[in-house]
């Protein structure tokens, strides 16, 4: 299933009757030529926003149109009460831009005053309480439009698919283990289901697929993805069993809503049921464009999900796990360059990893769980795992959190996986992040939030961080540069 939306971006103009109708319309042909030569996909309305009654013309345009995400563009001073009830009407997200001045030679019967119309405009969007998208450099000339266009297509992608997802839950936290969990509350106020089902329900489910017809098809598929990482090929036919299980269940149940993502408890009554441990195909899940969040964490499953939306590749959801020692920091001088022994720690979980994600995959077994479950014996329903040191290359992580006490805040930062050989175990890697140790110290432990991270293989801040804004959250972390101090840091350490 294609788990993330497709964005239909409609690109509208507004105009003040006291200004000439024709300076939008130009204006707004330009901007559209721009988006056709940089193979932007954008629908060019032809309804322009003048006074209340273009706003019913303009929504059934939309509508006609199939618009799901839309640019609201002042090629004048505009009308700042009909341009924001659109904006109000309109069910999707919406960003906001004003055109430049064009010439020198053009400044009287060519002057649109959009850098002003555009301050009027923002006024009424509070009166409102709305949220569009306000880009860094909202007056432009046609070409930074087009720009801007192509980047909140993937904010408006990120807003679309959390609005229209659904979580689906397996099983309750561990009493030992209860780090992550959260309110549900806040998940309604962004738009999202959810559906919490109990261990049992799973059980019954996957136990119904016994005999299935496609199970066979799934583990000779499994088979050739893994190549010489199959060490188990007797483990397949329950783990294409399970797999098929959730893809179904995901089907049959989305109800509503459009996109699915799952957090589901993996340990420690699983093993000893299923037989095996969920991790492979968590990853091939993951690669599909449908996170499974270990451990029932569900706001790491609507973070992974964010960051597929933000960047149309398989996440992970990995643990915060734990320093790079010393003599690794000196042996890996070369490989590491300028960051400090603090920007580097390990990333890693049991084995969730896509293997496209990784050096090597190899289907293991679950160390941890081996020492609790099978302590001394051959492993066996701890078997299940996608091991490998993950593959250098860009990074974000980012996580969306409710605090117990139902408030939303977020944090992201970018930075990039190293090519150095972890020497452990599960899927894991050697992350670097600027200034690191005093974001895990002021933001990550001190705001509270999870060891879980979701991980995006691409720098996707700037999209996640805008998505974030228009979804009502507003307190965002992000790793200060060592000249900005956090809050509570003491100047004098």
């Amino acid at each position: 299933m294609r788990n993330i939306p497709e964005i239909r971006m409609g690109l509208i103009a507004v105009s003040r009757d006291c200004f000439p109708i024709e300076l939008s319309q130009r204006r707004r042909r330009q901007v559209a030529n721009e988006c056709e030569q940089k193979k932007i996909d954008i629908v060019e309305l032809h309804t322009i926003i003048e006074n209340e009654r273009d706003v019913d013309k303009a929504l059934q345009e939309i509508a006609d149109k199939q618009i799901n995400a839309l640019t609201v563009y002042l090629g004048n001073f505009g009308p700042e009460g009909p341009t924001t009830l659109l904006m109000q009407k309109f069910a999707g997200p919406v960003m906001v831009m004003a055109a430049a001045e064009e010439s020198a030679n053009d400044l009287i019967q060519g002057r649109g005053d959009a850098y002003c119309g555009l301050l009027s405009v923002m006024y009424n969007v509070g009166l409102r309480r709305l949220r569009p998208y306000l880009p860094a450099k909202p007056v432009a000339d046609a070409a930074t439009v087009a720009e801007c266009i192509s980047d909140f297509k993937i904010i408006a992608r990120i807003v679309n698919g959390v609005r229209q997802l659904k979580i689906i839950s397996f099983g309750p936290r561990p009493f030992d283990f209860m780090t992550c969990h959260a309110p549900i509350q806040p998940l309604f106020d962004l738009g999202v289901e959810i559906m919490e089902n109990s261990e049992l329900d799973l059980y019954d489910l996957v136990k119904s697929y016994e005999g299935d017809e496609r199970i066979r098809q799934r583990t000779v598929e499994m088979a050739e993805e893994l190549g010489k990482g199959n060490t188990y090929p007797e483990l397949l036919p329950k783990l294409a069993q399970y797999e098929i299980a959730l893809e179904d269940y995901a089907e049959q149940h989305l109800g509503m809503q459009k996109y699915v993502a799952f957090a589901n408890k993996c340990w420690p009554a699983f093993e000893k049921y299923f037989g095996h441990v969920p991790c492979y195909v968590n990853s091939r899940l993951a690669a599909k464009g449908i996170p499974v969040a270990c451990e029932a964490d569900i706001y790491g499953a609507l973070s992974e999900y964010m960051a597929i939306c933000a960047t149309d590749l398989p996440p992970a959801i990995l643990d915060i796990n734990n320093t790079v020692p010393a003599d690794m920091y000196e042996e890996c001088r070369q490989q590491i360059g300028d960051y400090k022994p603090d920007d580097l720690w390990m990333g890693f979980h049991c084995g969730n990893v896509s293997g496209s994600c990784l050096v090597q995959p190899i289907i293991q077994y679950q160390l941890i769980m081996h020492r609790l479950m099978e302590p001394g014996e051959e492993p066996d329903i701890t078997r299940g795992t996608l091991e490998g040191q993950i593959k250098a290359g860009p990074i974000s992580i980012f996580r969306l959190q409710s605090s117990s006490e139902a408030q939303l805040s977020a944090y992201m930062a970018e930075g990039e996986v190293l090519p150095i050989n972890p020497r452990s175990f599960g899927s894991i890697g050697v992350f670097a992040i600027k200034e690191m140790g005093r974001f895990y110290r002021y933001v990550l432990l001190e705001k509270r939030f999870p060891h879980h991270t979701a991980v995006a293989f691409k720098h996707s801040g700037k999209f996640l961080w805008a998505a974030c804004k228009m979804l009502g959250v507003d307190e965002i972390f992000f790793n200060l540069p060592k000249t900005n101090y956090y809050p509570s840091e003491s100047p004098f350490e």
